[in-house]
């Protein structure tokens, strides 16, 4: 998708050339907590990255297919590679790397969401399968991509539940997205094949790390745009941050912290 400054007060501007360049500011800030923050006794012994949908911006809505950067089909063959290059480099880093990925609503090929094929009728299945098959004799990458819309992956005692977000319903109230998010995830929890103790959604494009609460919410590395602006939503410099754990076996999560991806003067705007 493409965001023009102009059209959003100057605060934001995301194309291709700028998604690259914050993807790699993810990765290269998520070794830097790593190594340079998060140091002293702990030993870290790999990586779990969660994919939590939405990776392409899709063309669902007409405005998206007039004004994204290229068509889904040359989207999904840029990004593969782009993709498996930062894993690798992560791998290279973590020497475990552990991915589970689930589908968002922009990826699917039908204007209106389906509950049927949900996974496998959606761009984002195709990325992660593309990517997989590319790392698949890479042997310090393992993959986690679920038929269902939601997957609970274990890091050590911790069980994470991981799912796109675009189940919640509301959340345009006083109490913004939690009331909705709770009741879903009180939901998730009382099923035995979604029980956790942590959920991770993304689809609202703003950070929320509450891991003591149970829930952390991702941002978006696109972060603000035109539909965010005329909607009158509440602009957050944190909205393109990615969220980081640390996850130990004694105590569950014991650190959590924003990944900032957007560089204003690095991205040239």
């Amino acid at each position: 998708e493409v965001v023009k400054p102009e059209e959003v007060d100057y605060v934001n501007k995301y194309d291709r050339d700028i998604a690259e360049k914050r993807l790699y500011k993810f990765v290269d800030r998520t070794i830097a907590l790593a190594r340079d923050y998060v140091s002293g006794p702990v030993e870290i012994t790999g990586l779990t990255l969660f994919l939590g949908g939405d990776m392409v911006s899709g063309d669902i809505h007409e405005e998206l297919t007039e004004s994204n950067e290229g068509t889904m089909l040359e989207t999904v063959v840029h990004w593969t590679g782009q993709l498996a290059s930062a894993i690798t480099t992560l791998a290279d880093h973590f020497e475990k790397v552990h991915i589970a990925g689930v589908v968002g609503n922009h990826g699917r090929r039908t204007r209106k969401s389906r509950s049927k094929k949900r996974v496998r009728d959606n761009f984002d299945w195709l990325i992660y399968q593309s990517v997989s098959t590319m790392l698949k004799d890479d042997k310090r990458i393992t993959w986690q991509i679920p038929e269902a819309a939601d997957t609970v992956v274990k890091v050590h005692d911790t069980k994470f539940l991981l799912t796109h977000g675009d189940k919640v319903r509301g959340g345009g109230g006083v109490g913004g997205i939690w009331p909705p998010i709770k009741r879903m995830q009180f939901r998730l929890k009382a099923n035995p094949q979604t029980a956790h103790d942590i959920m991770c959604i993304g689809h609202w494009h703003q950070l929320v790390l509450a891991p003591s609460a149970g829930l952390v919410v991702n941002g978006s590395p696109k972060g603000w745009d035109e539909y965010a602006a005329t909607s009158g939503f509440e602009f957050h410099e944190q909205d393109t941050a990615q969220a980081f754990m640390l996850v130990t076996p004694e105590y569950g999560v014991t650190v959590s912290a924003p990944i900032f991806c957007a560089d204003r003067a690095s991205e040239g705007w």
